[in-house]
This record gives structure tokens, sequence and C-alpha cells, in this order.
């Protein structure tokens, strides 16, 4: 059974969400406010947080970034009513791995939370070789691999396809070292054939077009090798 930690000060909602979740499987503790939930998060480590931004004695910004002082692995979801870029992107920067604006589905946030879950990389707290990172700063980019979005000065410049989002977290992950080409080829592919291998090339021109704002960012070819992402 999962555990979710889950911060949110309108109680009426709270309910609601939370005997939901109960019902679908999931073990919830419910906090009113940041404080009890960053001491709840200490005593007790969750599986995945659910913060409300807005909440009194510590908003869910807050909250995320003390918790990532201590945790860079576990799942953040936040739960807001603010829209704005930069609100969104200031919640990115905490630590946050994916939001939701209020007011929103709770099938929608049950489906984000078990898509989260389900990736070994995130259920596997005990290996420190699984640590997934879902938002990468990119000189002036930022990258969100769980909403495929990239932002160039706090503005969305692109949607990414699923191809284009699962390439740029592995340069990320591979950041001024050689990515190997049969890597990418066999694990998003399939096979490291003729054609694949031209199907790649075609998106890694795409990324690099989308990147093209910041001239510290390069994306090169090693020849009969691969790839090399060079990036502050």
């Amino acid at each position: 059974m999962y555990k979710i930690l889950y911060a949110e000060d309108e109680e009426s909602l709270a309910m609601i969400v939370k005997d939901t979740m109960e019902v679908r499987g999931y073990e919830v503790n419910w906090c009113k406010n940041g404080i009890d939930a960053f001491k709840s998060f200490k005593e007790d480590t969750p599986d995945i947080c659910i913060f409300d931004i807005m909440m009194p004695e510590m908003d869910g910004i807050a909250l995320a970034k003390e918790i990532r002082k201590i945790n860079n692995l576990i799942p953040i979801i936040f739960l807001t009513a603010k829209s704005q870029t930069t609100d969104v992107l200031e919640g990115f920067e905490s630590g946050a791995n994916d939001y939701m604006k209020k007011p929103f589905s709770i099938e929608e946030l049950l489906a984000r939370i078990n898509a989260i879950l389900s990736r070994d990389e995130l259920v596997n707290h005990d290996s420190p070789s699984l640590i997934d990172t879902s938002i990468f700063t990119l000189g002036d980019y930022t990258f969100n691999y769980t909403t495929q979005e990239l932002f160039y000065n706090n503005e969305k410049t692109k949607k990414l396809t699923s191809k284009e989002n699962e390439i740029l977290k592995m340069l990320c992950e591979n950041k001024n070292n050689v990515l190997e080409r049969k890597i990418v080829l066999e694990k998003l592919w399939g096979d490291d054939g003729f054609f694949t291998a031209r199907s790649m090339d075609v998106f890694i021109t795409k990324l690099r077009k989308y990147l093209k704002n910041d001239d510290r960012l390069e994306i090169i070819n090693v020849r009969g090798v691969g790839f090399k992402f060079i990036a502050p």
C-alpha cells in the first residue's frame, strides 16, 4: 500500500480527496498546514507528497524546499489556484515533479499519482542509482520531464513529444558525457538498425532547434559512438 502525505488547509476539499484516495487503496496522512506536514514527513517518509501551495504557517513551496534539503527523490505534486507561468516555474524550481490547477478532477489526480509511482526509479527509494530527477535546469532553459515541457527564461516554449522527451532526459542525465547511440535506440526503439538511427537523428535535430537560444547548450555528434550534450 502506497503512503501519501497530503497537505491541504481547505478541510471540505481535503476530506473528499482523502476519502477517494483511501477507497482506491492508498494510505493517506492529511495535514492542515506545512509545518505539520514537514514534521510528519520526517517521522514517516511517504511514497509521494501532494501539497496545496497556499497554506498557513508554511506554504507548499516552502515545504517542498525543506523536503528537498533532506530528500531529492520523493515525488511531489502541487495543487494550486495559481496559473501564471512564473508561479508554475517557482513550483518546479522548489522541487515539484508535477502540478494541477484548482479546481481539478480527482480522477486525473489519481491518474497522475499512479503514473509517477509506476516508474521504477521513483518506487525504489532505497537504490541511489535509481534516483530520478524530473526537473532539469539547462542554462536559460528549464526542462520538466513529467509534463514534457521546455521553458526558456520562465516562458514555455515547447510541449515535447514522447520521444523528444525521453531523448532529452537521457541527454540531461548524461550531461557533458557521451551518450551512446546504441543505448538510446535499444531503449526507445527496441533496435539499433539503420532506419531507427536515422529517425533518432531527426529528433536530435529538433532538440537542437528547441535549445538554440542559449549558446552554452550544444548537442555534439561523437562520430561512431553517439552524442554529447554540452551544458552548464
